[in-house]
């Protein structure tokens, strides 16, 4: 089952840094953003974005979690080479990532590979989904997504 905005996200859990991930256990608004891999130039440049956004999206009553398919063990090096402020989920299994509809095919040095499509999503306190962004590009996109939290 896919989400979409304005429907009920269904609860899920996953491994993640910091211990277990469970969806229902998240209080208040949930940011939750897919990115294609690791210690990546656009996925560093996000993420650290991200973590220098978070205390705003605290102060705005938002968690948020970044989802890759990389291990727990890349995830724990890269959150301690970023110094994040957050967890981010394993998805090795691509469950999450399933639910969120964001594995696509793209081209990658002329060749077709299934990968991670870069998309935020913001579910709220009653775990409805209240917006997406897909095939999303890095500059100013963390700005968007803390404005949109702040507006609700």
């Amino acid at each position: 089952m896919t989400v979409s905005v304005g429907k009920k996200v269904p609860d899920f859990s996953a491994e993640a840094t910091g211990g277990p991930f469970r969806l229902k256990a998240i209080d208040g608004v949930l940011v939750l953003y897919f990115y294609p891999k690791d210690n990546t130039p656009g996925c560093t440049t996000e993420t650290a974005a991200f973590g220098e956004a978070h205390a705003a999206f605290q102060a705005a009553g938002a968690s948020v979690f970044g989802v890759s398919r990389d291990s727990l063990r890349s995830h724990e090096g890269f959150k301690a080479k970023l110094g994040l402020p957050f967890e981010l989920i394993s998805d090795a299994d691509e469950a999450v990532c399933t639910v969120f509809d964001v594995m696509k095919m793209k081209n990658m040095y002329g060749k077709q590979v299934r990968g991670v499509e870069r998309s935020t999503f913001v579910i709220g306190a009653d775990r409805k989904l209240l917006r997406e962004w897909r095939g999303v590009k890095v500059p100013g996109h963390v700005d968007e997504v803390l404005q949109f939290v702040q507006s609700l």
